[in-house]
């Protein structure tokens, strides 16, 4: 059975899903994913679009927003707090201007922002494959660089963890069923609906700011990669994972190609 060593490199959380979010030096994983990751989302309110999630692939200046924890759910941060709680996330606009989550004018200052009327959901799992964890891997990100002819910011692909492996490059490509990986005190899987091989999208062809697209960065991931980068993964055994602790992936069944 073939396994692969390596370290945490980086580790990321979305509290509010489709804006950026903060880099952490440790996060809690439980059976939600990572403790606060995409607690928190923008509802679109337009008549065509009543009741549906906004996310980058409508509006890319969603990237301008940045959402943060000021007392962060999570082992340092004072406890598990659930959303709607004290552990409710802040707001920076691209004016530099910080908003609370309860703010009232919160809403009609995105709404302004966004050009487009919303409404706030506080909720477990609003990431797009339920209550999951993606994870990247160095190897691939500077092999995907290199295809490019520039370096790719990892960001761009919004993981929670970024791992540095032993791994050839893009061999997550094809981790399937079973595949386990183990980071700190967690242990994650590939299993259930909708984890494996991560598919992408529109989105990590915005620049991590929504400035600039490079829409050659899909086409290239879609002809030569399956359009394929990163692995979901669900949290099998719950644990904090800090950065620099060891990771150890074994794949499981190959993944459909």
């Amino acid at each position: 059975m073939t396994s692969y060593f390596g370290t945490v490199r980086r580790i990321f959380r979305w509290p509010v899903k489709s804006l950026r979010g903060e880099e952490l030096r440790e996060g809690g994983f439980d059976g939600r994913g990572l403790i606060g990751d995409r607690a928190y989302a923008l509802v679109d309110e337009r008549e065509s679009h009543a009741g549906k999630v906004l996310t980058v692939r409508h509006r890319a200046e969603m990237l301008h927003w940045r959402a943060a924890y000021a007392n962060g759910p999570g082992p340092s941060g004072g406890g598990n707090a659930l959303p709607g709680r004290e552990g409710a996330p802040t707001l920076t606009a691209p004016d530099g201007t910080v908003w609370t989550w309860e703010d009232p004018g919160l809403t009609d200052a995105l709404a302004g922002s966004l050009d487009t009327p919303l409404s706030l959901r506080a909720a477990d799992g609003q990431h797009d494959r339920a209550l999951t964890v993606l994870v990247t891997f160095e190897a691939s990100l500077a092999a995907l660089g290199e295809e490019l002819g520039t370096p790719v910011e990892v960001e761009r692909f919004r993981p929670n963890l970024h791992l540095g492996l032993d791994a050839p490059a893009f061999a997550e490509e094809d981790w399937g069923i079973g595949t386990t990986l183990s980071a700190g005190e967690a242990e994650l899987t590939v299993a259930g609906e909708r984890a494996g091989p991560c598919v992408r999208c529109v989105v990590p062809s915005w620049d991590p700011a929504g400035r600039e697209r490079r829409p050659e960065l899909q086409k290239w991931l879609i002809a030569e990669h399956r359009n394929r980068f990163g692995v979901i993964m669900r949290v099998t055994r719950p644990g904090v994972v800090r950065l620099g602790d060891g990771a150890t992936a074994v794949p499981g069944t190959p993944a459909d190609r």
